[in-house]
Parts: structure tokens; sequence; C-alpha cells
């Protein structure tokens, strides 16, 4: 129960998130830079596991019993039958799944071949836990008919049977999982083989070492995260997806910041940056504003990365898998893209440029075009999110007491207002 005047309570714990890295990052120093003989596959899932299971584990004994109040168990004998059904959508889904890998020419490309390597590898295993699993969550969730048995049921041709509007979601939220868990691992792999080749003694011997290395250290760390969060999307550990975004407006804003689309539109409409130069060019010479500006950037990196972490192992874009009040949350709505976004403007500094005033205008407009962007995923966000009483709730105490309150009083367009938000979403 939450005392008057707090935001709702968090569905994770910082606490638990926090031990949780702390524990892959000594695993991860442990493979990386102690020179342990170990593939990258191996590396990546034993880095991923260590900071899965502190979660898992830290949480089944703090949070499980509140959680368990909130909504008590409805344990009931698994039919074999309905199990059959949902493990034949699962089935169909997977099906579906590779069906789409191979239709797709970006998916055909060497930029996806460990990814295909590393579900050959672990597929034999996971299909065979995925058997009592199911048996287990239906007797668990009380023989509840979700998304993959209506899955089974459309395959069956039983269709009266079907609700439309679960099996979409479930279809949704199987999509969000196929676009980004790819990216994820295969951004996370570069990473790993990133570090196993790094000279870690460089990292103090100049502050441009010491930068170079936070800067892809923090982005390790949030690949980590985004990986075990698209990866670990199970009922059994309350960090299964609520509902997905459903709106074409959400989905399309919330992609095209992704390869491949973000080649595109970054190209051909979106380019602001300044030939290439950015922050480090231009205060070279200048070694104090250099160290400042420097350390500026990592700051706002380090914040979006502590966002990050808030999720445990909930993170994913488009989806809802609990409502997040604590760590920079508890301060701000989006405290992740305002610090990816004041970051931008430090990097690529726009407003400098060696040609025209007009030119740096440009840029400048080109980089607040992105930063509209990033306004629209979280107003999409919010739309979505609105339909849980325990955001609006959360979005009215940030309006109160938040860092940004005074925004909202500013421009109006930035006040939270559900109403006007799940109305627009089911338009």
């Amino acid at each position: 129960m939450k005392r008057s005047g707090e935001p709702p309570a968090s569905v994770t714990s910082m606490t638990i998130n926090g031990i949780a890295l702390l524990v892959a990052l000594l695993v991860s120093w442990w493979l990386l830079g102690s020179g342990a003989s170990v593939s990258g596959l191996s590396a990546v899932l034993m880095i991923a596991a260590s900071y899965v299971l502190p979660i898992v584990v830290l949480e089944a004994i703090w949070l499980e019993p509140a959680r368990l109040r909130m909504r008590p168990p409805r344990p009931t004998s698994p039919n074999v039958g309905r199990v059959a059904v949902k493990l034949l959508g699962f089935a169909v889904t997977l099906w579906l799944i590779v069906g789409v890998y191979s239709l797709f020419p970006e998916y055909r490309g060497a930029f996806y071949a460990r990814y295909y390597a590393a579900l050959r590898a672990v597929a034999p295993y996971w299909l065979a836990v995925s058997v009592p699993y199911f048996f287990w969550m239906d007797r668990r969730s009380g023989g509840e008919r979700d998304g993959y048995w209506h899955m089974g049921e459309l395959v069956l041709l039983r269709w009266r049977n079907v609700d439309r509007a679960i099996l979409g979601q479930y279809l949704l939220g199987w999509i969000v999982k196929l676009f980004f868990l790819p990216l994820m691992f295969t951004y996370l792999l570069g990473k790993i083989q990133y570090f196993r080749d790094y000279h870690f003694e460089l990292v103090f011997t100049s502050f441009r070492e010491f930068y170079d290395f936070a800067f892809d250290f923090l982005f390790y760390i949030d690949l980590l995260i985004a990986f075990v969060g698209y990866l670990c999307t199970f009922k059994a550990t309350d960090s299964h997806i609520r509902s997905t975004e459903p709106t074409l407006l959400g989905w399309a804003v919330a992609i095209m910041c992704y390869q491949p689309f973000w080649s595109f539109f970054s190209s051909h409409y979106i380019d602001y940056q300044t030939g290439g130069s950015g922050w480090g060019k231009w205060l070279a010479d200048y070694t104090a504003v250099y160290v400042v500006w420097g350390s500026c950037i990592l700051a706002l990196l380090a914040i979006y990365v502590w966002a990050s972490l808030a999720f445990g192992i909930r993170f994913s874009n488009l989806t809802h898998r609990g409502i997040l009040t604590n760590g920079p949350y508890r301060y701000c709505k989006h405290p992740a893209y305002v610090s990816k976004c004041l970051s931008w403007w430090l990097i690529s500094m726009p407003f400098m440029v060696t040609t025209t005033a007009d030119e740096s205008l440009r840029h400048c407009l080109l980089l607040l075009l992105l930063n509209v962007i990033y306004l629209l995923r979280a107003r999409t966000e919010e739309r979505h999110l609105a339909q849980d009483e325990d955001y609006c709730a959360y979005a009215r105490y940030i309006e109160e007491k938040g860092l940004l309150r005074k925004l909202g009083q500013w421009l109006p367009i930035m006040k939270f207002s559900p109403g006007r938000l799940f109305n627009v979403a089911h338009r």
C-alpha cells in the first residue's frame, strides 16, 4: 500500500536490479578481462544468466508475496487437451517466425548469421523445457485461455472460439520479439568481442581513452538489459507482456529508430551530423572544456542506462510489462528519452559548422526533428499505458512532483491527459 503523496509501487526493485547488474559485471570481467576461453554464444548466455537469475530469485523472495496478495493464485489441474492446443499454437508461431526470417532479404544476410547459430544451439533445450513449462503454467494460471490457446484454435479452424483481440495482441507481442531480439543479440555479441580485444590498461592514460571506454561500456550494459528484456517474457517471472502498442503511429515512430529503417531515414531525411566531426573535433584544443563537455555526455548516457536498469528483466519497446515508478522514473516519465536527446546535441554539436549559418540552422532543425520523433514515441507510449490505472496515478504524481513539472505549465500540450490519449488510441 502506497503512502499518501507517493507514486504507485513499481513492478521492479532498483536494489535487486543493481545487485544483478553487479553480478553480471563481475562475470563479464571474468569472461572478458581474464581471457577465459569461452565462445561468444556461451559468453552471452552466461552473462545474461548471471543478470537474470539474481533478479528472478530475489524478486521471488521479496516481491512475489506482495504480487500474490494482489492477484490470488487460481491453481487447477492441467487439462491435456487445452495444453495440447497451446503447444500447437506455440509450434505454429515458431514456424511463422522461421518463415519471416526466411522470406525477407533483410534477415537472409550475414549480419544475423550468429543469431541463427545461437537459435540452432539452444532450440533443442528450449523445446524440451517448453512442454513441462506449458503444463505447469496452465495449472498455475487456472487454465487461462491465453494467446497460445487462441492461436491453436485458429489453426484447428475452430474460429468461433477465437478472440481476435487476444490473438492480435499475442501476435503483436511476438512481432516485437521477432524484430528486436536478433538486433540486441547481434549488437551485444559485437560489444563482447570488442571488450575481449580491448586493452584495459589504456583506460586511465587520458580522458579521451576513458571517454571512449566509458561510452562503449555504458552501451554494453544497455544492450545486456535490452537483450534480456526481449528474451525473458515469461508469466512465471511476472515479466510477461501485458499488452502491446495497438496503433500504427506508435509502431512507426519506434521501429524507424532502429535498423534497418534507421539507415534509410537518417541518411535521407534526418542527417543532422556535421560532416562526422562532432564535439571531439571542435573541442580537441581546449583541454578543460573537452573534459567537462565529455563528462556531461557520459553523465547523460549514465542516466539513460540507469533508466534501462530500472526495467530489470522487463525492458522492451512497444509493450506494457508493468509500471515503473522507481529509479529515474520517480522524477521523470521519460528519463531515457530526455537524456538521450540532450546527449545528441552535445555529441554532434549541429550548431557548429564550417560553412554558413544557414547550414548550421538546417542541422539544428534536423536534430530537432529527431527530438520530435522521440516526443511522439513518448506520447504514444503514454497513450498505450494510460489504459492502466497505475500509470495514470503515476503520471499525475509526476505532474505534481516531477523534475519537469513546469514544462506542462509552459506547454499545455505536454500535460498528461488520459482521457484524450485513450480516445485517440482507439479511433
